[in-house]
C-alpha cells in the first residue's frame, strides 16, 4: 500500500468497519493470553500455532470487510510468526512486544478511523516496514529489530516492563490550610473507588503521576489545585447511572452522551467552594482536546488550563491500564506510552514529553 492510502485510508463501508472492530475486540484477548504462555514457555509450538491462526484470521476478516490498512499491518506479524513456527526464529520477549505494539496500534487505527480522525499520528508506516525488517531478520538481530521498530513507531526506546504506579502517600494535604477541604474531595474519591473493584488505587496513581509530571515541568500549576482536581474529576460519575459508569464493556450513543455530563457535575461542586476555582475548572476541561473535539465545551489549544491537560494525560494512562489488565496481561509500560503518545490530537503536545520522562523515570528505578 502506498504511504498515503496508509495514513489516510478511505471507509468504503462503516458497517463492514464497524464489524471488523467487533471481531478485533474478540480477538485480542485470546492473542494477549497467547503472548503471555509464550513468554513464560517460548517453546511450546501448539501456542505459536495458535498465535499464528489467529492472526491469520484477523487478516483475512480485515479483507473480507475491506479494511485493506489492517491486513497491511498485521501481514509482516504474521511473517514473523511462519518463521517462529517453523523453528527459523525463537520465540522471544523481543517479539512478544512487538506482536502486542502491532495489535494495539492495530487498534487504535480502526478506532479512529471509526471516529473519522487521520491515521497520520500513528506511523502505521514505519510500524509496517520495521516489521518486515523484523520478518527478515537473523535470531541474533531479533532484539536489535525490535527496538528499531519501537523507537521509529513510538520514539522511545523499550524499557522495562512495569505494574502501575504503587500507592502514594498523602502526607502532602497538610501543606495548605486548605485540608480540610482535601480530605473530604479524598473521602469522595475513596467512595467512587468503592463502587468497583475495578477502581482500586486508581486515585493515588492518578495523583502520583499528575504530580510528578506538573514537578517535571517545574511546577507550573498550583499542585494543591492539582491534588483536589484529580481527587473530584470523576466524582461527578456518581451522579450518573450506575448502569451506565460501571459498565466495563462499550456504551451506547445515548449512554456516552449521558456519560459526557460527569466532568460539570464535579466541577460545579468545586466552584462553590471558596478557594477551588482553579481546580473546577481543570476538573470541567479535563476531557477537553487540542483541537475542539472534546467535550463538554468544544474548547481547543489555550481555551484549556494546563492543569486539565495534564489530568487528560494522566487519566487516558490510567484507562490504558486497567483496559489492559481486565484482559488479563500485565500491561508493559512501552505499550502503554505508545498508545498515549499515539493520540496526538487528544492531548496538549507541551505536556506529553514531560509525562514520557516521569514514567521513563518510574521503569529505570524499578
Amino acid at each position: 500500500m502506498h504511504a498515503s492510502t496508509i495514513s489516510e485510508p478511505v471507509v468504503t463501508d462503516r458497517e463492514a468497519l464497524q464489524e471488523f472492530i467487533d471481531i478485533l475486540w474478540e480477538y485480542a484477548p485470546t492473542i494477549e493470553r497467547d503472548v503471555a504462555r509464550l513468554r513464560k514457555h517460548p517453546t511450546e509450538h501448539a501456542v505459536v500455532g495458535k498465535l499464528f491462526r489467529t492472526l491469520h484470521n484477523i487478516k483475512g476478516d480485515a479483507a473480507l470487510c475491506r479494511v485493506e490498512v489492517a491486513v497491511a499491518i498485521v501481514h509482516p506479524m504474521e511473517s514473523v510468526l511462519v518463521r517462529v513456527r517453523n523453528g527459523d526464529l525463537p520465540f522471544t520477549n523481543a517479539i512478544a512486544d512487538a506482536i502486542l505494539l502491532t495489535i494495539d496500534r492495530l487498534e487504535l487505527a480502526v478506532e479512529r478511523l471509526s471516529s473519522e480522525q487521520t491515521l497520520a499520528g500513528l506511523q502505521l508506516q514505519l510500524l509496517i516496514e520495521g516489521l518486515e525488517k523484523l520478518a527478515a531478520a537473523t535470531p541474533s538481530g531479533l532484539d536489535a529489530c525490535v527496538a528499531e521498530v519501537i523507537e521509529a513507531v513510538t520514539g522511545k526506546r523499550p524499557v522495562a516492563v512495569m505494574a502501575p504506579a504503587a500507592k502514594r502517600s498523602l502526607g502532602n494535604a497538610s501543606r495548605s490550610p486548605t485540608a480540610d477541604d482535601l480530605l473530604f474531595f479524598l473521602t469522595l474519591a475513596n467512595q467512587f473507588e468503592m463502587r468497583s473493584p475495578r477502581f482500586a488505587g486508581r486515585t493515588m496513581r492518578i495523583l502520583r503521576l499528575a504530580l510528578e509530571t506538573n514537578q517535571m515541568a517545574g511546577n507550573p500549576i498550583d499542585p494543591v489545585q492539582l491534588e483536589a482536581a484529580v481527587y473530584m474529576h470523576d466524582v461527578g460519575m456518581m451522579f450518573l447511572p450506575e448502569s451506565v459508569w460501571l459498565r466495563a464493556s462499550a456504551l451506547t450513543p445515548a449512554e456516552q452522551r449521558i456519560m459526557r455530563a460527569h466532568p460539570e457535575y464535579a466541577a460545579g461542586l468545586l466552584s462553590r467552594m471558596e478557594g477551588w476555582a482553579a481546580a473546577a475548572a481543570m476538573v470541567a476541561q479535563h476531557h477537553e482536546t487540542p483541537f475542539g473535539k472534546g467535550y463538554p465545551g468544544g474548547l481547543s489549544g489555550g481555551q484549556i488550563c494546563p492543569g486539565a491537560k495534564v489530568l487528560a494525560i494522566v487519566d487516558a494512562f490510567e484507562a490504558v491500564m486497567l483496559k489492559h489488565t481486565e484482559r488479563g496481561r500485565q500491561r508493559s509500560l512501552l505499550r502503554a506510552i505508545a498508545e498515549v503518545n499515539a493520540c496526538d490530537q487528544q492531548f496538549a503536545p507541551e505536556w506529553i514529553e514531560p509525562f514520557n520522562q516521569v514514567i521513563r523515570r518510574a521503569a529505570e528505578s524499578r
